[in-house]
C-alpha cells in the first residue's frame, strides 16, 4: 500500500496552487487514495476467501469443550458495557486484577511446595528456598498427619514421612521452622480435616518466638469440601466438619486477623479430572457454602470473607486459565456484594493462590515438562494470580 504523499509548506514548495498543496502534490494524493481503495477492495475479497477455507470452518474447542471461533468482532461485544464487564484494575467487578498498579505495586509471591521426611529434613529445604529468594514458605504433610494419625499407629505404617513432612507433636513443629521467625514469613498449610490442630500448634509456635499472634500472617487449606468432591482425605462427616471450619473463622477474626483461614480449592478437583469451567464451577459453589455456613454460625460477612482464598490449577490452555481466573475474580464480587450483601470492599475481592498442572507431565519427557511448567505459569501471571508454585522437573 503506498503512503499518503506530503504536502510541502508554501515557504518551501514555489509551484503551490490556491487552495493548498501543488498540483503535483495533489496527483500523487490522487493516485494515493485510488491505491487505498483498492487495496481495501483486495483485503475485503481476500477476507471473503479465508473465512470460506477449510481452516476457518474447522471446528476449535477448548480443553472444556466450548467452541472458540475463527476470530472475533464488534457484533461480539454488542451487549459490553466497560464499566459493568471489564473496569480498571483495583475496580469492581476486579476481571482485570484486585489491585490497581498490578505486579508492579505488587508481585505475586514465590510459593513453593514442599515437605518430606522429618521436621529436620524439610527445614533445611526451607531454609534453601527462602536464600534462593523465596518470599513464602508452603507445607506439605505426609498422609498419617493430614488423617490426624501418630507416627506410631498402625495405620500409619510405610507412609510416614512420604510425600510431605511428619508432624504429630509442637516438637515436630518447632524443629520444622527452626530458626525462621514466623513475623519474617508467610505459611501457607495444606492441611484440612486436621487444620485446627495443626495451626493451633503454629500459633503456639508464633507465641513461643515472641510473636504476636495479630502479626502472624499465612494460610490454612482447610477446605473439606473438596475432600468429598476429590482428595478423598477426611475424617468426620461433612457436617462436623463444616463446624469446625467456622469455628476457625470466628477464632482467627478475632485473635489471628491476618491469618487467611480457608483456601477453597479447585486445584484438587482440576487434577482428579475435571475441566476448567467445572474447576471454576465446584470451586465457587464451595466458597458459597462456606460463606453461608458462616452467615448461618452467627458471623458478620465482613469479619471472615476478608480473610477467604483461593485455589487454582494453572493447565496448558493459555487463554482458557486465563479467562477462568477473570471469570472467577468479576463472579466472586458480584457473589458477595449482591448476594451477601457484604459491604467492606475486602469481602468482594478473590485473591489466589495457583499451582502449575501436574497431571500434565510425565516422567518419560522429564525435560518437556519445563516448557509445559513455563506455559502454564506464564497463564496464572497472566490471569493475575497472587501466588504461585511451580511443579518440579520430574
Amino acid at each position: 500500500m503506498e503512503r499518503r504523499a506530503k504536502v510541502s509548506s508554501s515557504s518551501r514548495n514555489p509551484n503551490k496552487v490556491e487552495g493548498g498543496g501543488s498540483a503535483q502534490s495533489k496527483t500523487r494524493t490522487r493516485s494515493a487514495k485510488s491505491s487505498i481503495i483498492s487495496s481495501d477492495t483486495a483485503h475485503q475479497q481476500l477476507d471473503v476467501t479465508e473465512r470460506e477455507s477449510p481452516a476457518c470452518k474447522k471446528q476449535t474447542v477448548t480443553s472444556s469443550g466450548h467452541p472458540v471461533a475463527p476470530f472475533y468482532e464488534s457484533d461480539d461485544l454488542s451487549d459490553f458495557d466497560y464499566q459493568r464487564d471489564l473496569n480498571d484494575p483495583g475496580e469492581f467487578p476486579y476481571t482485570r486484577g484486585i489491585h490497581p498498579t498490578g505486579y508492579r505495586g505488587k508481585l505475586w509471591t514465590m510459593r513453593q511446595f514442599a515437605g518430606f521426611g522429618t521436621p529436620e529434613e524439610t527445614n533445611n529445604r526451607y531454609h534453601q528456598l527462602i536464600a534462593a529468594g523465596g518470599t513464602g514458605l508452603s507445607v506439605a504433610f505426609d498422609l498419617p498427619t493430614l488423617m490426624g494419625r501418630d507416627p506410631d499407629d498402625p495405620l500409619s505404617a510405610g507412609e510416614i514421612g512420604k510425600c510431605g513432612v511428619s508432624v504429630a507433636s509442637l516438637a515436630d513443629m518447632e524443629r520444622l521452622f527452626a530458626g525462621i521467625k514466623l513475623s519474617d514469613v508467610t505459611t501457607s498449610m495444606t492441611i484440612n480435616s486436621s487444620a485446627p490442630m495443626l495451626l493451633a500448634m503454629y500459633l503456639v509456635l508464633a507465641e513461643r518466638q515472641g510473636v504476636d499472634w495479630q502479626q502472624v500472617a499465612g494460610t490454612i487449606q482447610n477446605d473439606i469440601l473438596k475432600e468429598f468432591i476429590a482428595q478423598k482425605e477426611y475424617i468426620y462427616p461433612p457436617r462436623p466438619s463444616m463446624r469446625l471450619i467456622t469455628d476457625v473463622f470466628a477464632f482467627c477474626g478475632e485473635q489471628a486477623p491476618k491469618w487467611n483461614t480457608i483456601s477453597v480449592s479447585g486445584y484438587h478437583i482440576r487434577e482428579a479430572g475435571s475441566t476448567a469451567a467445572q474447576e471454576l464451577a465446584f470451586t465457587l459453589r464451595d466458597g458459597i457454602e462456606y460463606v453461608q455456613y458462616g452467615i448461618d454460625a452467627g458471623l458478620d460477612v465482613d469479619t471472615f470473607a476478608p480473610r477467604m482464598s483461593f485455589f487454582f490449577n494453572a493447565h496448558s490452555d493459555f487463554f482458557e486459565e486465563i479467562a477462568k481466573y477473570r471469570a472467577a475474580r468479576k463472579i466472586w464480587s458480584h457473589v458477595m456484594r449482591n448476594r451477601f450483601h457484604a459491604k467492606d470492599d475486602r469481602s468482594w475481592k478473590l485473591r489466589f493462590h495457583s499451582q502449575t498442572a501436574g497431571g500434565s507431565l510425565t516422567g518419560q519427557q522429564a525435560y518437556n515438562n519445563v516448557m509445559r511448567t513455563t506455559w502454564q505459569a506464564l497463564a496464572a501471571v497472566m490471569g493475575g494470580t497472587n501466588s504461585l508454585h511451580t511443579c518440579s522437573l520430574d
